[in-house]
Parts: C-alpha cells; structure tokens; sequence
C-alpha cells in the first residue's frame, strides 16, 4: 500500500517489571506488525516505561495521550495501537479503562489491540471479551499485590529489614542469605540480588551514644521537648543541617529497633489505595533481629516513664499544673510547658486535648484578652478566631467554619460551597499621626472572598470590616484609611451585612469573569 494511503497511528507503549514478554521493545515489534498488516503508519509514540497500570498517576505517556485527543486541536492521527488490554491498564475499576478509551473513541481516534483474539469492534461477543480481558488484568494485579505481601511479611519474620530509612544511631547492612555482611548501603543505595537481604547494624559511635544519652536523660527527669532542647543546645544534629524536635526524640524513645526487635505491617498501602493502620495483633514483631542500641531494662524504664506522664495523670490534673503555671508567668506558650517539669510536655498536652489552644481555652485562657502588647501576633490569631467563630454564629444555617488540618487557619464556608477567608490586618504607625495597614495574606488560602478586619492604632480591637474580591496575594503591601484599592470590595458598617455583602462582591466577580 502506497505511503501516501495509510492510516497515521500513534501507539501507546508501557512496561512495568513484569515480563520480558512485554518489554517495550517487544511492544513496538508487534504493533508494527500489526500497523502493516492492517495499513497502519506510526507517526507518535507514547511511552510509559517501568510504570505501573494500576492507576493514571505517573504515567506521563498516557496522561500525554489523552490530553493530545481531547483538545481542541485534532491529532495528527486517527487511531491508537495497544499492544493488548493490559498494557492500557490494570485498572482495579474496569470503568475507569473503558472511561480512557471511550475518551478516544468519543474524538474520533479508536483504541486496537493489536494482539488480542477479538476485535475492538463493539460487537457483543467482542465487548464481553474485553470486559473480561480488562478484570483479569486487573485482578493479576491484586493476586500479584498479595503474593508480594505475603513475602515480605515472610521475609519479616526472619528479621529482614523491608525498606525505609535506618533510623538515627542505626545503618543499612547488605547481607548474604546467610546473613554474611557484604556491605554498608549508604544513601539511596539498594540491594541488586534477589537473594540478598538487608539488616540493620550499628551507626557511628556519637550516633548510638546520642541514643543512649536520650534514654537516660529520660529517665532523670527531662520532658521529651526538653531533651530535644538541650541536643540543640549542645549542637548536636539530628540530620545534616537539621535540629532535633519532639517527634525525633519520641520515635527513638518508643523505637523497639533500638533493642533489637523488627517491627513490620504496621500500615499498608496495596495498589496505590490509601494507606491503612493495622491493628497490632496483625503485626510482623521479630525479636533479636539487629543488635540492639539499647539495653532492654532501660528501654522498659522509659516506656513506664511515658506512660505514666500521658496516662496517669487526670485531665483535671493536667489543666491544674496549666492554670498553675499561668498564674506563675502570666502567659503560657510551648517553650514554658516543655521546661516546666511539675506538668506534662507540649505532646501530651496535645494527644489528650487535641491541642494546646483546647487545652488553653478549658482553663479560660486564649482569648484575645489574654495577650498582652507584646504578644502581638498570638493576639492577632485570637482574634481572628474569635471573628470566624463570630460569624459562624450569626449565621448558623448559611455559614460553618472550614479548616483543612490542625496547621491550617479557619476560613468560612457558606452553603454553597464557597469558602471565604479571614484576614486581620495589623496598623502600623507612620508618624505624624499617619496609619497605614500591612496587609500579609497567605498565598495557599482560598481567592475568591476574603473579609479584611483593620485593627486599631494600638492593635486591641477591630477598626473596621471589608468583604475583598480576590487580589494579589503572592506580596505583602500597605493600604491607607481611606485607600482607593479598598474600593474594590465593600465596607461592612454592621456585620450583620456580611452575607448580603458576599453575594454582591461574588456576584460583580462572576459577572467579571463572564
């Protein structure tokens, strides 16, 4: 056939680590044949190697292929070549690869499978065999996934270390099946035998001596926060250029690699599915696995200690040693509860109230009320808290507050789904009797409504409300009492406004963007 009266072809080419059947080479052989058997040309190529069909993420190949179909743009080619229907996926939902394909087929550029028994025709034997086809590649992947499971959790057993980082004081070992060292893995460094195994050893000797350093500070009587204060203190790094923090000191402390033990399946996360916590009865514990870092008594001391600190103690307790030391400094912070050894560290504080701020506000204290001028920027988040709760209350059946996480700040959302920002806005005096307003807004918030509460010249209490349409927030920049750029929202002189002032600064937005 003349070259001028094929058919232009892209084909779509992917290989996991499954077979050699399916290199990409192979691949590219078959379709070929098939390309010139049935008067087809390849002019692209869309590739995927050493990626897995489970789900679309990461594969750029075929992420590429579907954009190229559905623009507005039509492709240079009219059909796509499949090596066969795993190769487009192994989908564990059999409607998601029908959903790609139909995608094609839908812009004119059908999908063949250039080694498949049936045609891609849409005939009801045909259609039947490729739903077939699409569950068995799906469910390869889930017996596959099983019997990868089952290996490591064998291989666990016999006290192999199965990924993941060392931990500090400890090091990576490659070791024959007899467990004869070979080398020390550094980095990123991995085994290449399939025989090989990895261990854990030893670190430096400053590294193990860290260690045992924190158990016995422990058990002296330090917190967990004021051990990692004091290994800042004496400059000692947790990483290269890294300080040491409550949670690196806790994962040593409660660590039980440390005394030798292997501890795997604590969670698990099969087919790119979310990851699940396993109950402990389900988990893989080796005992005398690595050398251990740690003698076992001292170990067991510690687990006492921290159980003592974070279960013995009632709640009442815990928030009377709080209002006691309030009352001691005036204020309470992070840094006071962690050198305060009369009460519990900042961490026990948090697991048993969620936070500190709920712990704070049990005993009466966080409120905006409770800073005073030189804790500006606490005062600034009291107040912002108190105005989202505000206005959460006033409008309970159109209004709830919205936070993403514990490290996010609280936005506003209405029942449509919108989410609107509050942003307080510190004065900052001029001279001369000039004030101006620093606005600093966090780039990752919501952009669309914001409402802007200006705080007075000494930064008590509010000046005055703005509901804002979205602007720059990639800068901070300073506005005037009666600056032209506030001109582009709405000033609440009540805020029972609020609402009627968001529908009309959402409503002139829209009308923009139409």
């Amino acid at each position: 056939m003349a070259a001028d009266q094929l058919t232009p072809a892209a084909q779509y080419l992917r290989m996991s680590t499954e077979h050699q059947q399916y290199s990409i080479e192979n691949q590219a052989a078959a379709i070929q044949r098939y390309a010139e058997f049935n008067g087809f040309e390849v002019v692209k190529t869309y590739a995927d190697p050493a990626r897995s069909g489970v789900v679309l993420k990461r594969r750029t190949g075929l992420q590429e292929l579907l954009r190229d179909v559905c623009s507005e743009d039509a492709p240079l080619y009219r059909v796509i070549l499949v090596y066969d229907v795993s190769r487009w996926g192994r989908f564990q939902d059999t409607d998601e690869a029908a959903h790609y394909e139909f995608l094609c087929k839908a812009a004119g550029v059908p999908v063949h499978y250039c080694s498949e028994t049936f045609a891609n025709d849409g005939t009801l034997p045909n259609m039947i065999m490729k739903a077939l086809k699409r569950t068995m590649a799906g469910e390869y992947s889930r017996e596959l996934s099983k019997k990868v499971f089952d290996g490591q959790k064998r291989i666990a057993k016999l006290g192999f270390k199965q990924g993941g980082r060392p931990g500090y004081g400890l090091r990576r070992m490659l070791v024959s099946r007899d467990r004869s060292p070979k080398q020390q893995l550094v980095g990123r460094e991995r085994k290449s035998l399939a025989t090989d195994r990895v261990t854990l050893v030893p670190g430096p000797t400053n590294e193990v001596r860290v260690v045992r350093n924190i158990y016995k500070m422990l058990i002296s009587g330090f917190s967990i926060h004021g051990i990692a204060t004091e290994l800042n203190r004496r400059n000692v790094e947790y990483a290269p250029g890294s300080k040491w923090d409550s949670a690196a000191v806790y994962g040593i402390l409660t660590g039980l690699k440390y005394i030798g033990f292997y501890v795997y399946g604590r969670t698990s996360s099969k087919l790119y599915t979310p990851t699940i916590k396993h109950p402990a009865t389900e988990w893989v514990i080796t005992a005398g696995a690595f050398e251990p870092l740690v003698d076992y008594a001292s170990f067991a001391q510690a687990q006492q200690i921290l159980y003592y600190r974070s279960q013995k103690k009632s709640e009442e307790e815990m928030l009377y040693g709080l209002k006691q030391l309030l009352r001691r400094y005036g204020r309470l912070s992070g840094s006071l509860i962690a050198c305060a050894h009369c009460i519990p560290s900042p961490t026990t504080y948090r697991a048993r109230f969620g936070s500190l701020q709920r712990a704070y506000k049990l005993i009466g204290y966080g409120g905006a009320e409770s800073f005073g001028p030189l804790e500006v920027r606490r005062k600034t988040h009291a107040l912002r808290d108190e105005l989202t709760a505000k206005l959460a209350e006033m409008f309970p059946e159109e209004l709830s507050t919205f936070r993403r996480g514990g490290k996010w700040k609280p936005q506003l959302q209405l029942n449509t789904g919108e989410l609107v920002s509050v942003l307080i806005v510190r004065s900052v005096n001029h001279g001369k009797g000039t004030l101006r307003w620093c606005v600093q807004p966090d780039p990752h918030e919501n952009k669309n409504v914001t409402v802007l509460a200006r705080l007075d010249s000494e930064n008590r209490s509010f000046f005055d409300f703005w509901v804002m349409p979205n602007f720059d927030r990639s800068k901070r920049f300073h506005v005037q009492e009666n600056d032209p750029w506030l001109n582009r929202g709405e000033r609440l002189t009540e805020l029972s406004d609020f609402l009627a002032a968001v529908a009309r600064v959402l409503g002139a937005r829209r009308g923009n963007d139409a």
